[in-house]
Protein backbone atom coordinates (compact mmCIF):
# COMPACT_ATOMS: atom_id res chain seq x y z
CA UNK A 1 0.00 0.00 0.00
CA UNK A 2 1.34 3.41 -1.02
CA UNK A 3 2.51 5.78 1.76
CA UNK A 4 -0.76 7.37 3.80
CA UNK A 5 -3.06 5.66 1.50
CA UNK A 6 -6.18 4.01 2.74
CA UNK A 7 -7.87 1.11 1.18
CA UNK A 8 -11.00 2.31 -1.22
CA UNK A 9 -13.56 1.22 0.96
CA UNK A 10 -11.70 3.23 4.13
CA UNK A 11 -11.78 6.19 1.83
CA UNK A 12 -15.32 5.87 0.57
CA UNK A 13 -15.87 6.05 4.23
CA UNK A 14 -13.91 8.80 5.37
CA UNK A 15 -15.64 10.52 2.61
CA UNK A 16 -19.09 9.91 3.57
CA UNK A 17 -17.99 10.47 7.72
CA UNK A 18 -16.94 14.17 5.86
CA UNK A 19 -19.97 15.23 3.97
CA UNK A 20 -22.19 13.96 7.47
CA UNK A 21 -20.55 16.01 10.09
CA UNK A 22 -19.63 18.64 7.77
CA UNK A 23 -21.67 21.62 9.63
CA UNK A 24 -24.08 19.57 11.60
CA UNK A 25 -22.98 20.54 15.15
CA UNK A 26 -23.13 24.15 15.83
CA UNK A 27 -23.36 25.18 19.58
CA UNK A 28 -26.75 25.51 19.44
CA UNK A 29 -27.82 22.90 18.17
CA UNK A 30 -25.71 21.08 20.54
CA UNK A 31 -27.28 23.10 23.51
CA UNK A 32 -31.05 22.49 22.30
CA UNK A 33 -30.11 18.75 22.20
CA UNK A 34 -28.68 19.11 26.31
CA UNK A 35 -31.85 20.62 27.22
CA UNK A 36 -31.91 22.07 30.46
CA UNK A 37 -29.77 19.00 31.95
CA UNK A 38 -27.15 21.60 30.97
CA UNK A 39 -28.30 24.82 32.09
CA UNK A 40 -30.33 26.50 34.77
CA UNK A 41 -31.40 30.40 34.79
CA UNK A 42 -28.63 31.55 37.34
CA UNK A 43 -25.60 30.20 35.55
CA UNK A 44 -26.16 28.70 31.70
CA UNK A 45 -23.25 26.22 30.83
CA UNK A 46 -22.54 26.42 26.92
CA UNK A 47 -20.79 23.02 25.44
CA UNK A 48 -19.95 23.82 21.99
CA UNK A 49 -18.46 21.68 19.14
CA UNK A 50 -15.05 22.76 17.29
CA UNK A 51 -14.24 21.51 14.24
CA UNK A 52 -10.56 22.76 14.36
CA UNK A 53 -8.70 22.82 17.96
CA UNK A 54 -7.31 26.51 16.37
CA UNK A 55 -11.05 27.74 16.53
CA UNK A 56 -9.86 27.28 20.38
CA UNK A 57 -7.15 30.03 21.71
CA UNK A 58 -4.04 27.76 22.69
CA UNK A 59 -4.05 29.50 26.15
CA UNK A 60 -7.46 28.68 26.77
CA UNK A 61 -7.01 24.87 25.67
CA UNK A 62 -4.04 24.79 27.94
CA UNK A 63 -5.31 26.31 30.90
CA UNK A 64 -7.61 23.06 31.29
CA UNK A 65 -5.20 20.58 29.60
CA UNK A 66 -2.32 21.62 32.03
CA UNK A 67 1.34 21.06 31.80
CA UNK A 68 1.50 17.49 33.18
CA UNK A 69 1.30 15.45 29.70
CA UNK A 70 2.06 17.02 26.09
CA UNK A 71 -0.13 14.37 24.42
CA UNK A 72 -3.20 16.41 25.41
CA UNK A 73 -1.06 19.79 24.74
CA UNK A 74 -2.75 22.39 22.41
CA UNK A 75 0.42 22.47 20.31
CA UNK A 76 0.36 18.62 19.71
CA UNK A 77 -2.75 17.94 18.96
CA UNK A 78 -3.23 20.90 16.62
CA UNK A 79 0.29 20.09 14.54
CA UNK A 80 -1.72 16.96 14.28
CA UNK A 81 -4.30 18.61 12.17
CA UNK A 82 -2.34 21.52 11.03
CA UNK A 83 -0.04 18.75 8.98
CA UNK A 84 -2.58 16.95 8.05
CA UNK A 85 -2.48 13.82 9.75
CA UNK A 86 -5.61 13.85 11.70
CA UNK A 87 -8.38 15.47 9.53
CA UNK A 88 -11.38 14.18 7.74
CA UNK A 89 -9.61 13.03 4.75
CA UNK A 90 -7.70 10.78 7.04
CA UNK A 91 -10.22 9.50 9.15
CA UNK A 92 -10.15 12.13 12.30
CA UNK A 93 -12.80 14.38 11.38
CA UNK A 94 -11.89 17.16 14.53
CA UNK A 95 -14.99 17.62 16.92
CA UNK A 96 -13.40 19.05 20.06
CA UNK A 97 -15.98 19.78 22.92
CA UNK A 98 -15.31 23.24 24.92
CA UNK A 99 -17.37 24.12 27.86
CA UNK A 100 -18.36 27.59 28.80
CA UNK A 101 -19.43 29.82 31.77
CA UNK A 102 -22.13 32.97 31.01
CA UNK A 103 -19.07 35.07 30.34
CA UNK A 104 -17.61 32.69 27.72
CA UNK A 105 -14.52 31.84 29.48
CA UNK A 106 -13.75 28.01 29.25
CA UNK A 107 -14.10 25.84 31.79
CA UNK A 108 -13.26 22.10 30.47
CA UNK A 109 -12.53 20.73 26.98
CA UNK A 110 -12.51 17.50 25.35
CA UNK A 111 -10.12 16.20 22.63
CA UNK A 112 -13.05 14.40 20.12
CA UNK A 113 -13.23 12.86 17.06
CA UNK A 114 -15.73 11.75 14.10
CA UNK A 115 -13.88 8.82 13.24
CA UNK A 116 -14.71 6.15 10.03
CA UNK A 117 -12.08 3.29 10.99
CA UNK A 118 -10.81 2.12 13.55
CA UNK A 119 -6.61 2.61 12.71
CA UNK A 120 -4.41 4.97 14.89
CA UNK A 121 -6.16 3.94 18.24
CA UNK A 122 -3.94 1.10 19.77
CA UNK A 123 -7.44 -0.16 21.22
CA UNK A 124 -8.70 -2.48 18.96
CA UNK A 125 -12.58 -2.63 18.12
CA UNK A 126 -12.45 -3.84 14.52
CA UNK A 127 -14.00 -7.21 16.04
CA UNK A 128 -17.04 -4.90 17.52
CA UNK A 129 -17.31 -3.36 13.99
CA UNK A 130 -16.94 -6.71 12.07
CA UNK A 131 -19.88 -7.90 14.43
CA UNK A 132 -22.52 -5.32 14.13
CA UNK A 133 -22.41 -4.82 10.18
CA UNK A 134 -22.62 -9.14 10.50
CA UNK A 135 -25.79 -7.94 12.54
CA UNK A 136 -27.17 -5.41 10.22
CA UNK A 137 -25.98 -2.46 12.17
CA UNK A 138 -23.52 0.40 11.28
CA UNK A 139 -20.50 0.96 13.55
CA UNK A 140 -19.10 4.11 11.80
CA UNK A 141 -18.65 6.81 12.39
CA UNK A 142 -18.20 6.91 15.87
CA UNK A 143 -16.56 9.13 18.74
CA UNK A 144 -13.62 8.95 19.82
CA UNK A 145 -11.45 11.08 22.83
CA UNK A 146 -7.83 10.20 22.46
CA UNK A 147 -4.54 11.78 21.30
CA UNK A 148 -4.47 10.48 17.74
CA UNK A 149 -1.80 7.86 17.40
CA UNK A 150 -0.39 7.93 20.89
CA UNK A 151 -1.09 5.48 22.92
CA UNK A 152 -0.52 7.27 26.37
CA UNK A 153 -2.56 7.27 29.41
CA UNK A 154 -3.45 11.05 29.80
CA UNK A 155 -6.25 13.26 30.88
CA UNK A 156 -9.51 13.38 28.37
CA UNK A 157 -11.98 15.47 30.05
CA UNK A 158 -9.55 18.60 30.51
CA UNK A 159 -10.85 20.92 33.19
CA UNK A 160 -9.36 24.36 34.29
CA UNK A 161 -8.62 23.83 38.00
CA UNK A 162 -10.59 26.31 39.34
CA UNK A 163 -13.75 25.10 37.45
CA UNK A 164 -17.02 23.98 39.43
CA UNK A 165 -17.09 19.88 40.74
CA UNK A 166 -19.75 19.36 38.13
CA UNK A 167 -17.51 20.29 34.94
CA UNK A 168 -16.74 16.86 34.06
CA UNK A 169 -20.29 16.07 34.53
CA UNK A 170 -21.26 18.36 31.83
CA UNK A 171 -18.88 17.22 29.54
CA UNK A 172 -19.45 13.55 29.81
CA UNK A 173 -23.01 14.71 29.09
CA UNK A 174 -22.07 17.06 26.04
CA UNK A 175 -20.45 13.48 24.77
CA UNK A 176 -23.43 11.55 25.04
CA UNK A 177 -25.84 14.21 23.28
CA UNK A 178 -23.32 14.87 20.41
CA UNK A 179 -23.49 10.72 20.27
CA UNK A 180 -26.89 10.64 20.39
CA UNK A 181 -27.70 13.77 18.39
CA UNK A 182 -25.65 12.25 15.31
CA UNK A 183 -27.65 8.39 15.87
CA UNK A 184 -24.04 7.18 16.01
CA UNK A 185 -23.45 3.48 17.08
CA UNK A 186 -20.80 4.61 20.35
CA UNK A 187 -18.73 6.95 21.62
CA UNK A 188 -14.74 5.95 22.79
CA UNK A 189 -12.00 7.13 25.55
CA UNK A 190 -9.15 5.59 25.37
CA UNK A 191 -5.96 5.61 27.93
CA UNK A 192 -8.35 7.31 30.52
CA UNK A 193 -7.12 8.28 33.89
CA UNK A 194 -8.78 8.58 37.26
CA UNK A 195 -11.08 10.65 37.73
CA UNK A 196 -12.12 10.78 34.34
CA UNK A 197 -12.72 7.30 34.44
CA UNK A 198 -14.53 7.54 37.80
CA UNK A 199 -17.19 9.99 35.41
CA UNK A 200 -17.09 7.83 32.84
CA UNK A 201 -18.42 5.06 34.50
CA UNK A 202 -21.10 7.15 36.80
CA UNK A 203 -23.02 8.25 33.04
CA UNK A 204 -22.74 4.25 32.12
CA UNK A 205 -19.74 3.74 30.20
CA UNK A 206 -18.47 0.55 29.54
CA UNK A 207 -15.07 -0.15 30.99
CA UNK A 208 -12.51 -1.86 29.17
CA UNK A 209 -8.56 -3.26 30.73
CA UNK A 210 -5.80 -3.09 28.69
CA UNK A 211 -1.88 -3.54 29.50
CA UNK A 212 1.16 -1.13 29.00
CA UNK A 213 4.83 -1.63 30.05
CA UNK A 214 6.42 1.22 32.47
CA UNK A 215 9.43 1.85 33.92
CA UNK A 216 9.72 3.52 37.65
CA UNK A 217 12.17 5.53 39.03
CA UNK A 218 12.60 4.28 42.95
CA UNK A 219 15.38 7.48 43.90
CA UNK A 220 18.46 5.80 41.17
CA UNK A 221 21.70 7.92 41.49
CA UNK A 222 22.62 6.71 38.10
CA UNK A 223 21.91 3.70 35.63
CA UNK A 224 24.42 1.76 37.47
CA UNK A 225 22.58 2.39 40.87
CA UNK A 226 19.30 1.10 38.56
CA UNK A 227 21.36 -2.04 37.70
CA UNK A 228 22.28 -3.24 40.76
CA UNK A 229 18.49 -3.30 41.85
CA UNK A 230 18.02 -6.48 39.14
CA UNK A 231 18.99 -9.79 39.80
CA UNK A 232 22.74 -10.98 38.68
CA UNK A 233 21.44 -12.44 35.49
CA UNK A 234 19.53 -9.85 34.05
CA UNK A 235 21.99 -7.13 35.17
CA UNK A 236 24.75 -9.37 33.09
CA UNK A 237 22.09 -9.04 30.28
CA UNK A 238 21.32 -5.71 30.32
CA UNK A 239 25.16 -4.73 30.34
CA UNK A 240 25.77 -7.09 27.31
CA UNK A 241 23.21 -5.77 25.27
CA UNK A 242 24.36 -2.03 25.93
CA UNK A 243 27.75 -2.94 25.06
CA UNK A 244 26.76 -5.09 21.83
CA UNK A 245 24.72 -2.32 20.66
CA UNK A 246 27.31 -0.07 20.23
CA UNK A 247 29.82 -2.51 19.34
CA UNK A 248 29.75 -1.48 15.63
CA UNK A 249 31.10 1.83 16.32
CA UNK A 250 27.40 3.40 17.27
CA UNK A 251 27.45 6.87 18.92
CA UNK A 252 24.13 8.26 20.79
CA UNK A 253 22.84 11.84 20.81
CA UNK A 254 20.51 12.87 23.03
CA UNK A 255 18.61 15.93 21.30
CA UNK A 256 16.04 18.38 22.81
CA UNK A 257 15.18 21.84 22.56
CA UNK A 258 17.42 24.54 20.78
CA UNK A 259 19.59 21.20 19.67
CA UNK A 260 16.87 19.74 17.35
CA UNK A 261 17.43 20.93 13.50
CA UNK A 262 15.79 20.14 10.81
CA UNK A 263 18.81 17.63 9.44
CA UNK A 264 17.73 15.56 12.42
CA UNK A 265 14.15 15.36 11.81
CA UNK A 266 14.74 14.57 8.45
CA UNK A 267 16.61 11.46 9.35
CA UNK A 268 14.16 10.52 11.76
CA UNK A 269 11.35 10.85 9.20
CA UNK A 270 13.17 8.69 6.86
CA UNK A 271 14.19 6.23 9.69
CA UNK A 272 10.05 6.16 10.36
CA UNK A 273 8.60 5.94 7.04
CA UNK A 274 11.33 2.87 6.62
CA UNK A 275 9.87 1.04 9.54
CA UNK A 276 6.20 1.78 8.84
CA UNK A 277 6.81 0.48 4.95
CA UNK A 278 8.66 -2.59 6.95
CA UNK A 279 6.06 -3.22 9.74
CA UNK A 280 2.15 -1.66 8.27
CA UNK A 281 2.93 0.05 4.70
CA UNK A 282 1.43 3.26 6.10
CA UNK A 283 2.97 6.30 8.01
CA UNK A 284 0.04 7.80 9.72
CA UNK A 285 2.42 10.78 10.46
CA UNK A 286 3.87 13.37 7.92
CA UNK A 287 6.95 15.48 7.91
CA UNK A 288 5.17 18.17 8.38
CA UNK A 289 3.91 17.20 11.46
CA UNK A 290 6.86 16.58 12.75
CA UNK A 291 8.42 20.40 11.57
CA UNK A 292 5.52 21.86 13.77
CA UNK A 293 6.21 20.26 16.85
CA UNK A 294 9.93 20.78 16.40
CA UNK A 295 9.41 24.45 15.91
CA UNK A 296 6.89 24.77 18.67
CA UNK A 297 7.55 22.50 21.36
CA UNK A 298 11.00 21.66 21.10
CA UNK A 299 11.84 21.25 24.98
CA UNK A 300 8.89 19.04 25.07
CA UNK A 301 10.55 16.39 22.44
CA UNK A 302 13.62 14.14 23.05
CA UNK A 303 14.61 13.20 19.92
CA UNK A 304 18.04 10.03 20.66
CA UNK A 305 19.74 9.11 17.68
CA UNK A 306 22.25 6.72 16.50
CA UNK A 307 24.93 7.66 14.07
CA UNK A 308 27.64 5.27 12.90
CA UNK A 309 31.10 6.74 10.64
CA UNK A 310 29.22 10.73 10.75
CA UNK A 311 25.57 8.84 9.41
CA UNK A 312 22.35 8.60 11.48
CA UNK A 313 21.04 4.85 11.11
CA UNK A 314 18.25 5.09 13.99
CA UNK A 315 16.68 7.31 16.44
CA UNK A 316 13.86 6.99 18.99
CA UNK A 317 11.53 9.83 19.44
CA UNK A 318 9.70 10.88 22.71
CA UNK A 319 7.83 13.40 24.26
CA UNK A 320 8.56 14.96 27.63
CA UNK A 321 6.23 15.61 30.07
CA UNK A 322 6.44 17.00 33.81
CA UNK A 323 7.30 13.96 35.66
CA UNK A 324 7.31 11.07 32.63
CA UNK A 325 9.21 10.60 29.50
CA UNK A 326 6.64 9.25 26.34
CA UNK A 327 8.25 6.54 24.51
CA UNK A 328 6.57 7.26 20.82
CA UNK A 329 7.96 6.41 17.42
CA UNK A 330 11.32 3.86 16.27
CA UNK A 331 12.65 3.98 13.51
CA UNK A 332 16.28 2.59 11.57
CA UNK A 333 17.76 2.21 8.73
CA UNK A 334 18.69 -1.70 8.51
CA UNK A 335 19.15 -4.20 11.29
CA UNK A 336 21.29 -3.37 14.09
CA UNK A 337 21.26 -6.17 17.51
CA UNK A 338 20.06 -4.63 20.65
CA UNK A 339 20.21 -0.81 19.03
CA UNK A 340 16.02 -0.82 19.39
CA UNK A 341 16.57 -1.68 23.50
CA UNK A 342 19.58 0.81 23.54
CA UNK A 343 17.70 3.87 22.69
CA UNK A 344 13.85 3.66 23.22
CA UNK A 345 14.79 1.54 26.64
CA UNK A 346 18.17 2.39 28.07
CA UNK A 347 18.54 5.82 27.13
CA UNK A 348 15.32 6.72 28.21
CA UNK A 349 15.99 5.63 31.35
CA UNK A 350 18.99 7.06 31.85
CA UNK A 351 17.87 10.34 30.88
CA UNK A 352 14.95 10.03 33.34
CA UNK A 353 17.39 9.61 36.65
CA UNK A 354 19.56 12.38 35.29
CA UNK A 355 16.53 14.48 35.04
CA UNK A 356 14.82 13.36 38.44
CA UNK A 357 11.72 12.01 36.05
CA UNK A 358 9.55 9.21 37.80
CA UNK A 359 8.38 7.41 34.80
CA UNK A 360 9.32 5.89 31.24
CA UNK A 361 6.19 4.94 29.92
CA UNK A 362 7.09 2.81 26.71
CA UNK A 363 4.14 2.53 24.41
CA UNK A 364 1.57 -0.28 23.27
CA UNK A 365 2.68 -3.56 23.00
CA UNK A 366 6.08 -5.64 24.18
CA UNK A 367 6.27 -8.46 27.29
CA UNK A 368 10.90 -7.97 25.98
CA UNK A 369 10.12 -5.01 27.90
CA UNK A 370 9.72 -6.77 31.10
CA UNK A 371 13.77 -8.35 31.18
CA UNK A 372 14.64 -4.82 30.70
CA UNK A 373 13.26 -3.18 33.93
CA UNK A 374 9.63 -2.09 32.24
CA UNK A 375 6.90 -3.98 34.37
CA UNK A 376 3.19 -4.39 33.42
CA UNK A 377 0.51 -1.91 34.74
CA UNK A 378 -3.47 -1.38 33.74
CA UNK A 379 -4.61 0.91 31.09
CA UNK A 380 -8.05 1.60 30.88
CA UNK A 381 -10.71 2.55 27.82
CA UNK A 382 -14.26 4.25 28.00
CA UNK A 383 -17.17 2.69 25.93
CA UNK A 384 -20.78 4.10 25.90
CA UNK A 385 -22.71 1.99 23.21
CA UNK A 386 -25.91 3.71 21.75
CA UNK A 387 -28.41 0.11 20.80
CA UNK A 388 -28.88 -1.85 24.52
CA UNK A 389 -28.47 -5.34 22.64
CA UNK A 390 -24.77 -4.48 21.27
CA UNK A 391 -24.57 -3.41 24.59
CA UNK A 392 -25.39 -6.14 26.22
CA UNK A 393 -22.62 -8.45 23.86
CA UNK A 394 -20.16 -5.99 24.27
CA UNK A 395 -20.40 -5.91 28.53
CA UNK A 396 -19.99 -9.60 28.15
CA UNK A 397 -17.21 -9.53 25.80
CA UNK A 398 -15.03 -7.02 28.61
CA UNK A 399 -16.10 -9.06 31.78
CA UNK A 400 -14.21 -11.88 30.42
CA UNK A 401 -11.61 -10.20 28.70
CA UNK A 402 -10.74 -7.62 31.92
CA UNK A 403 -10.76 -11.22 33.83
CA UNK A 404 -8.13 -12.57 31.33
CA UNK A 405 -6.35 -9.17 30.93
CA UNK A 406 -5.66 -9.21 34.64
CA UNK A 407 -4.64 -12.74 34.97
CA UNK A 408 -1.64 -12.00 32.22
CA UNK A 409 -0.68 -8.61 34.19
CA UNK A 410 -0.23 -10.76 37.40
CA UNK A 411 1.23 -13.82 35.29
CA UNK A 412 4.09 -11.35 34.08
CA UNK A 413 4.60 -9.38 36.85
CA UNK A 414 6.31 -12.80 38.13
CA UNK A 415 8.61 -12.41 35.29
CA UNK A 416 10.10 -8.84 36.70
CA UNK A 417 14.14 -8.49 36.49
CA UNK A 418 14.68 -7.08 40.20
CA UNK A 419 15.91 -8.90 42.89
CA UNK A 420 13.67 -10.22 45.83
CA UNK A 421 13.44 -9.62 49.39
CA UNK A 422 16.31 -11.52 50.51
CA UNK A 423 18.04 -11.90 47.46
Amino acid sequence: MPRNAYPEVERQCAEECRAEWRGCCSAVALQQGLGHQMNDTDNPIAVRVHSAIAEIPAAAWDACAGDVNPTVCHTFLNACEESGSAIARTGWTPQHLSLADSQGLPLGVVPLYAKSHSYGEYVFDHGWADALHRAGGRYYPKLLSASPFTPVPGPRLLVRPDAPPEAREHLVAGMIALTQRRRLSSLHVNFAQEPDAQAFRAAGFLQRLGQQFHWSNAGYRDFEDYLAALNARKRKAVKKERREALAPGIEIEVLTGADLQPRHWDAFYEFYLATSDRKWGSAYLNRRFFALIGERMPERVVLIMARRQGRYVAGAFNLLGRDTIYGRNWGSYGEYRFLHFECCYYQAIEFAITHGLQRVEAGAQGPHKIQRGYLPVPTYSMHWIADAGFERAVAQFLQREREMVARNIDGLAEFSPFRREGG
